[in-house]
């Protein structure tokens, strides 16, 4: 399946006729599918594969070494958590993959709230420095693109910038090792919904992602090089009442020929602060839409989320 295809530039650097047709054609992407691949998204391909270089390597270190960056305290929210400790939202088969978390490293004096320190990798080369710069480039193309759902939700351009500027955002780089016997019941991902506003996702190293239409049928997803794909969030669904679409998705397991090989995958999950409150916004709930959720804040949705996932006691 092609999702939909938007091109950034058409809204950071068009006329205001192109911003207007991106931000109608973004918006009506959401509500229809809940995917759209970007191009000209502003994270450079010199940078991503300078990031996908670190991430193999750190995964290929000996067990032993990736677990002395494990901190069960920090509920995977930074640093490195082993295979086989997160699964699905009401599963109890635990993902085939390890990953390893990059946070927030708050800036211009802000002190809201405290934020655990990233956890320094020693054995590759640039590592932390690498991944702070990616984190800029997709918090910044981030943050255009919910531009465009601003207005497209009828919002002031920047509503949500007081909220991601320093907000909870995570980079996160995924290892699906190869399979070396038959799973029982687990796939590489089972499917689940993001927790977060948006996630932006570059191409992953192999197929495999596949969404749940509205039709209920599993499709593949594709994508071309030289895009990444941007999908909404759970929190962004409960913001708008249901009207943008969180969309189901999973990563199933390779053709048994395929068995051998890894697949890694870095998404980008753009959380607000924790301090955003997720009621339901009221140019999105009338009578034939009622108020689907209750009032909460983004911290305290993830932390709930976190507990359902297996990542928090």
């Amino acid at each position: 399946m092609n999702i939909p295809s938007v091109d950034l530039d058409d809204f950071v650097k068009g006329s205001k006729e192109s911003k207007k047709r991106f931000v109608r054609t973004l918006g009506e992407a959401y509500e229809e599918v809940g995917f759209v691949a970007v191009k000209n998204h502003g994270v450079s391909a010199e940078l991503i594969n300078e990031l996908y270089l670190r991430v193999q390597h750190f995964f290929s270190l000996p067990a032993l070494q990736k677990v002395t960056y494990e901190d069960p305290v920090l509920a995977g929210q930074r640093g490195y958590t082993s295979f086989g400790k997160e699964h699905a939202k009401g599963s109890e088969a635990a993902d085939l993959k390890e990953f390893y978390q990059y946070g927030q490293v708050p800036h211009d004096g802000f002190s809201v709230e405290e934020y655990p320190p990233n956890i320094s990798v020693k054995e590759v080369d640039g590592f932390n420095e690498i991944f702070e710069k990616a984190y800029r480039a997709f918090e910044k193309s981030g943050g255009a693109l919910l531009q465009a759902i601003s207005l497209y939700l009828g919002l002031e351009e920047f509503y949500f910038e007081p909220f991601i500027k320093n907000g909870n955002s995570i980079l996160r780089a995924i290892h699906y090792p190869p399979i070396t016997e038959e799973p029982k019941s687990a796939i590489r991902a089972e499917q689940h919904e993001d927790i977060n506003l948006i996630t932006l996702l570059v191409g992953a190293s192999a197929d495999g992602l596949e969404i749940l239409n509205r039709q209920n049928k599993w499709i593949p997803v594709t994508s071309l090089p030289d895009q990444i794909v941007v999908n909404v969030g759970d929190m962004l669904q409960r913001f708008t009442n249901n009207k943008l679409r969180s969309t189901t998705h999973r990563v199933v397991n390779p053709s048994r020929e395929l068995w051998h090989t890894s697949r890694f995958s870095i998404p980008f999950f753009l959380h607000p602060v924790s301090a955003m409150s997720l009621r339901c916004l009221d140019k999105c709930v009338d009578k034939e839409n009622p108020k689907a959720y209750d009032d909460i804040t983004a911290g305290e949705y993830l932390d709930e989320r976190l507990r359902e996932i297996g990542l928090k006691k």
